[in-house]
């Protein structure tokens, strides 16, 4: 888990592909979570609330440049 100023010192290509890498571990854990196998409950909230930050940051980027 990084915070915003971690992610506001990466470029926008890298915030992208963190982004994907976060998405692809929430839908792991919902497909552990369907099959009833749910060691780490705890990481649901945790990649939630990085994309959110990751999402922030990107949209202040993106508002900076224009």
């Amino acid at each position: 888990m990084a915070t915003a100023t971690d992610y506001r010192n990466m470029s926008v290509e890298d915030l992208n592909k963190e982004l994907i890498d976060l998405r692809r571990e929430q839908f792991n854990l919902r497909m552990q979570q369907g099959a009833g196998n749910m060691p780490k409950v705890h990481r649901f909230g945790a990649v939630r609330k990085d994309i959110a930050r990751i999402k922030t940051v990107l949209t202040e980027k993106t508002q900076a440049g224009s």
